[in-house]
């Protein structure tokens, strides 16, 4: 059997948040802001601390929050300037082909994102 490289913050009422961060400091305010993550209904499985982890505004910087049957925007990219946002619309998961590929691609062929030259006017995904 194989060692663990992540310890295990047990959260009353939640999932249990996974910590791969031996050795680094964590905020009180950081484990404050997981375990209420942690507390969510439609948390998937557990919420995971990356090394990097510190308090973030609304979402824990540095950490992986797996859902079931929601997004939360906000808690994507927070750190790394994606830009997110969210949209609602008519459609129900019935209106939806069982391959969300040719959505995908198509969302990807009209909507600017990534990186191709750095940060500069030239950049597609700026």
């Amino acid at each position: 059997m194989s060692e663990r490289h992540y310890d295990v913050m047990p959260v009353e009422g939640g999932v249990p948040v996974k910590m791969w961060t031996r050795g680094v400091l964590v905020e009180e305010t950081a484990r404050e802001q997981l375990r209420a993550t942690a507390r969510m209904p439609f948390i998937f499985g557990h919420v995971a601390a990356m090394p990097d982890v510190h308090s973030g505004i609304g979402a824990t910087v540095g950490s992986v929050i797996p859902t079931r049957g929601a997004i939360i925007p906000a808690a994507v990219g927070v750190d790394i300037g994606c830009g997110m946002c969210a949209a609602q619309t008519t459609l129900t998961a019935s209106d939806l082909p069982d391959s969300l590929e040719g959505i995908r691609s198509a969302i990807e062929r009209a909507v600017p994102h990534g990186r191709t030259v750095g940060r500069g006017n030239r950049d597609k995904g700026s």
